[in-house]
């Protein structure tokens, strides 16, 4: 029954018909009206901006689920974050941006190498920050992708405003088919809510420097809680009589105390007890033993930023990667 109900609401979005614009847009107009009445924006000017987006086909085909899903990977997900690229280009950052990761993690608790990660997982550095014209993809997204209106009209909403604040035409952003901006991908709401100017310049730049983003994202973790100097996550030895399943099922947020876990049998790879209240996080790869791991309220914290285990977990990794690259080549400076 499910599969035909998404079968058919995936036929139902790629059969909304193309409009050369929005300004003849039922919802775009109603769209209009709402902004006009709750932020006193002229409703002409609103117009002349939705006359400039387009209905972008690429980003409904790019956004609706597949109909047919294969077995998530780990491994090959992982394998996508963890590679030389991604790790030297993450030393380079690190070492361009020194000064300013210092910074921000003396303001924000958050640790240099988490931020590097964030930002290299998310658009390798600024290298990938996406090509697709905002205006039209979250217009697109807001008129005519019905599954996820509400959420891209909200971020509409946000780019009209963020624009407003920043004296730019809204058309001028680019970023990713979900609207996604920078170096760091927040969506316009985000940058209000959390971006921060960590050079003083007076604005917030996030596609032609990466200091902004550096202080945006470590913000933005410490706004949802990251809790400096504490562990974020770690191997565990789960034995089979454990009831593991029953144990990931219990969410991504921690909520298993230590002696719940070791009355399963689950301790750290180490041996050692959970270090705190955890989450029991399972990465499954097909044909393979399935890796846990204790993820503990940092983890919890990098999902805010994308709600994902693969991808915290990744986050986590190369962030180790880098560390540990990090501290090579301290103890190397110090022999010499």
């Amino acid at each position: 029954m499910l599969a035909r109900i998404c079968a058919g609401l995936t036929l139902t979005v790629l059969a909304t018909p193309a409009h050369a614009s929005y300004a003849d847009h039922d919802d775009a107009r109603a769209f209009i009206a709402d902004m006009a009445e709750r932020h006193a924006f002229d409703p002409a000017e609103l117009l002349r901006s939705l006359q400039k987006a387009r209905h972008d086909a690429t980003v409904i085909r790019l956004i609706t689920p597949p109909t047919r899903k294969g077995a998530r990977s780990w491994q090959n997900y992982r394998a996508r974050f963890l590679d030389p690229t991604r790790i030297d280009g993450g030393m380079r950052f690190w070492h361009e941006h020194a000064v300013e990761l210092e910074r921000a993690e003396r303001a924000y608790g958050v640790p240099a190498e988490v931020i590097v990660a964030i930002i290299g997982v998310e658009t390798l550095y600024g290298r990938n920050t996406g090509n697709f014209e905002t205006l039209s993809a979250l217009a697109t997204l807001a008129f005519d992708y019905p599954p996820r209106a509400e959420l891209f009209r909200r971020e509409l909403e946000a780019l009209f405003l963020l624009a407003r604040e920043q004296g730019r035409d809204p058309s001028s952003y680019t970023g990713s088919f979900a609207g996604a901006l920078g170096f760091p991908q927040f969506l316009p709401s985000s940058i209000r809510a959390y971006a921060v100017d960590f050079d003083a310049n007076g604005r917030i730049d996030f596609e032609s420097d990466a200091i902004d983003a550096i202080g945006s994202v470590a913000h933005y973790l410490h706004v949802h809680g990251w809790q400096a100097g504490a562990p974020v996550a770690e191997r565990a030895e789960v034995p089979a009589a454990a009831d593991a399943a029953t144990l990931v099922a219990a969410g991504i947020e921690p909520a298993l105390a230590p002696d719940v876990l070791l009355g399963q049998g689950i301790r750290a790879l180490s041996g050692e007890a959970p270090a705190a209240v955890a989450t029991l996080v399972d990465l499954a790869t097909p044909g393979e033993d399935t890796e846990y791991w204790l993820g503990y309220r940092n983890f919890y914290v990098i999902t805010r930023y994308n709600r994902s285990s693969f991808y915290a977990m990744s986050v986590f990794e190369l962030a180790e990667a880098l560390r540990l690259r990090k501290r090579v080549e301290a103890i190397r400076a110090e022999r010499r």
